[in-house]
């Protein structure tokens, strides 16, 4: 089968560079399969999981991505996020806090607070818990 270069970047590193036969993401307006030779894409995608599938393993890698730039030419697909963690990455007890702390700060409603950011993260830390329950089963 052929395959395509797979650069997945995060603003601290870089979290995978290899070969891969398919790319799976959740862009904007669903989730989106890449293959070789995939038509040009430039799309930004949501936290959630990216999952890459290579010749080499018998499972999908899965990858966290707090957001993002998913660029897609015939032959290379490159994701830029500001945090991309490997599963096993993922510090569970610190998702729930956070996921915690979010909903807190938005049911208070007491004193001034960022809705937008508080927003964003109870997004990223509920994706992330919902990856590590789905990985789990």
């Amino acid at each position: 089968m052929a395959t395509f270069q797979v650069d997945i970047v995060s603003a601290e590193a870089e979290i995978y560079s290899g070969e891969a036969e398919m790319v799976f993401a959740s862009a904007e307006m669903g989730e989106v399969g890449i293959a070789p030779g995939h038509t040009p894409l430039m799309t930004r995608i949501k936290p959630g999981e990216v999952r890459v599938r290579t010749a080499e393993q018998s499972e999908d890698l899965s990858i966290y991505v707090s957001g993002g730039i998913l660029e897609v030419q015939p032959y290379v697909v490159t994701i830029l996020s500001d945090t991309a963690l490997r599963v096993d990455e993922i510090d569970e007890a610190a998702a729930q806090k956070a996921k915690d702390e979010a909903e807190a700060s938005l049911a208070g409603k007491s004193g001034e607070i960022d809705y937008s950011a508080v927003q964003a993260q109870l997004a990223e830390a509920s994706a992330q818990l919902q990856l590590i329950k789905k990985l789990r089963k």
